[in-house]
């Protein structure tokens, strides 16, 4: 696989690889936080949803880095993923840590809209 080189990406996939990755360290940072908490934020649907969407995330960003010509349908999914995502966490809203996660999810799943007119 043939990596892209910084020069040639643009301003909108080098904000949606950060968006990604800042994504999927916020799902993994939040899912250990749940697993310290247990109770509510301990459900396994919800622990199932955050591990995907920070697989996805993960996925999108080597996708563009490797100019794959299913980045965009791969954003796209990324994007519903996160925003389901962000709305179990809201879900929590008296919970700092599960907002902010969703936070990290909505901005991650607009970067992602942001992609799916994008050549590879």
């Amino acid at each position: 696989m043939m990596m892209m080189m910084a020069e040639s990406m643009t301003a909108e996939m080098q904000a949606c690889m950060k968006a990604c990755m800042d994504c999927h360290k916020m799902c993994m940072e939040t899912m250990t936080y749940c697993m310290s908490k247990g109770g509510m934020q301990m459900d396994m649907s919800m622990m199932g949803m955050m591990r995907d969407c920070s697989e996805m995330c993960m996925m999108c960003v080597n996708m563009m880095m490797g100019g794959s010509e299913f980045m965009g349908r791969t954003c796209m999914l990324c994007a519903e993923m996160c925003d389901r995502t962000a709305m179990a966490c809201e879900q929590m809203s008296d919970d700092q840590m599960m907002m902010d996660c969703a936070m990290a999810c909505r901005r991650c799943a607009e970067a992602c809209r942001s992609m799916q007119m994008m050549p590879a």
